[in-house]
């Protein structure tokens, strides 16, 4: 694990996002934010609750994860309040009290019922609410979750700090010592659910702090997007393996995927072709590049690896011309990630709400911004064999650009993706996952 030390890094954190929150309140006409971490809901006729997910706003202020209905309390001037929800309670243990280096920077306040502390607000003037509607007891309800101020917020959210870039480094090599322990268990043989089960104890992490649901997918699963299930016996052959999993460290996700074969042929090819494109692809990733370019660029890239191992007769341009490479890559390259996996403000052009258009034909995009030093994002290219989109192409005209030989012979392999969270600077990218896969070798 890095050596940089957090606490170093949080107070010049804690002071930018300060900064950008006052000039967000300011321009949107509130004098102060309240931001509720939430509450996890109960589930249906029953007195247990959902696993409880913390509010990504509250996050970034404050490293506490674990412990709903806690409150931060920003006026501009002042040193930002935390109140930190201990309720009495013999039915569980309340959360203790932070002592991390990091509470030095703010006031933390301990409560019992911060639902009641209406009154550490109630005279500083038009105040902002960030958070489950359900609690903002007291607030104006036109100041609940405003969108003026949030799309400001969500736009500037996009540029990482120090703080957030090692908190990120670290999600990574938390989630490439997942990754691979849970190869380790697909080449002995294990089931999917075993690989996911070893992965988690690799991270150090229960299945509810995982930043998304771990997808974990042998042979043909490997052709569903977002695979969601985990077969408890292993197949009788082992074919192909697609691991979609990342980590989270103070809050902060790491998304990680890779693609195996069991053996050499054409998908053990493939596999090697794709990872060589996706490294090109992530050399994309420099301030001033428009997105949606690098997005557009991989398909002509694909559409070459497609002509290469034999799926399609068409070079990249014109297989992306004529529609043949969205029939085995429908996704998009790639999207903001931070405190969410898939982050807010991917398609935002500035912060007053303006959007940058997809291209044409490519509704699945969830970046189409400029990227700018500091911003983090996943480059993930993929080729699959999705029984819908080969039937709809085997339909029309895109069939005769196709060699369907080749589609059967791949088809029991699944698909493959390969993905990185790579860091744009003014020069070479940052790739954080490979440069954690290499540390945790």
């Amino acid at each position: 694990m890095s050596q940089i030390s957090l606490d170093q890094l949080y107070e010049p954190h804690l002071h930018t996002l300060m900064q950008r929150t006052e000039r967000s309140l300011s321009l949107s006409g509130f004098d102060a934010l309240v931001i509720q971490a939430g509450a996890p809901p109960s589930q249906f006729l029953d007195d247990q609750d959902y696993p409880f997910k913390v509010n990504p706003h509250f996050k970034a202020w404050v490293p506490i994860v674990d412990n709903p209905r806690c409150v931060v309390l920003f006026s501009p001037g002042s040193r930002p309040k935390v109140l930190f929800h201990q309720p009495r309670d013999y039915w569980h243990k309340p959360a203790d009290l932070p002592q991390a280096p990091w509470t030095e920077a703010v006031d933390l306040i301990a409560m019992d019922d911060p639902s009641q502390a209406g009154h550490l607000w109630a005279k500083l003037g038009r105040v902002a609410y960030i958070g489950p509607s359900g609690f903002a007891a007291g607030i104006d309800p036109a100041s609940v979750n405003p969108p003026d101020l949030l799309t400001r917020l969500h736009f500037d959210r996009a540029v990482k700090t120090g703080y957030e870039l090692e908190c990120m480094r670290r999600a990574n090599e938390l989630a490439a010592r997942g990754h691979r322990a849970a190869l380790a268990a697909f080449r002995s043989g294990a089931s999917e659910y075993e690989a996911h089960m070893r992965y988690l104890a690799a991270c150090a992490q229960r299945e509810e702090e995982m930043p998304y649901n771990n997808i974990v997918a042998y042979n043909e699963n490997s052709a569903v997007l977002h695979y969601q299930h985990l077969q408890r016996s292993p197949p009788k052959s082992l074919r192909s393996f697609l691991i979609d999993a990342g980590a989270q460290y103070r809050g902060y996700a790491s998304d990680i995927t890779r693609t195996y074969a069991s053996g050499p042929g054409r998908f053990a090819e493939l596999v090697e072709a794709l990872d060589a494109a996706q490294r090109l692809l992530c050399n994309e990733v420099v301030a001033g590049r428009d997105y949606r370019d690098v997005h557009l660029t991989a398909h002509r890239v694909l559409g070459d690896v497609m002509q290469q191992i034999g799926l399609t007769k068409l070079p990249g341009q014109a297989a992306l011309e004529a529609g043949v490479t969205g029939v085995f890559f429908p996704h998009g390259i790639g999207h903001l990630l931070g405190l969410q996996v898939h982050d807010v403000g991917g398609v935002l052009g500035d912060s007053q709400g303006h959007e940058r258009p997809r291209p044409e034909g490519h509704p699945y995009l969830r970046l189409t911004r400029m990227l700018e030093p500091g911003v983090v994002v996943t480059v993930e290219p993929g080729i699959y064999l999705i029984d819908s989109l080969l039937a709809a192409a085997h339909a029309d005209k895109r069939r005769a650009h196709i060699d369907w030989s080749v589609v059967e012979e791949l088809k029991p392999f699944g698909g493959v993706r390969i993905e990185d969270n790579v860091v744009a600077t003014a020069s070479k990218p940052e790739n954080m996952t490979r440069d954690a896969f290499a540390r945790t070798a």
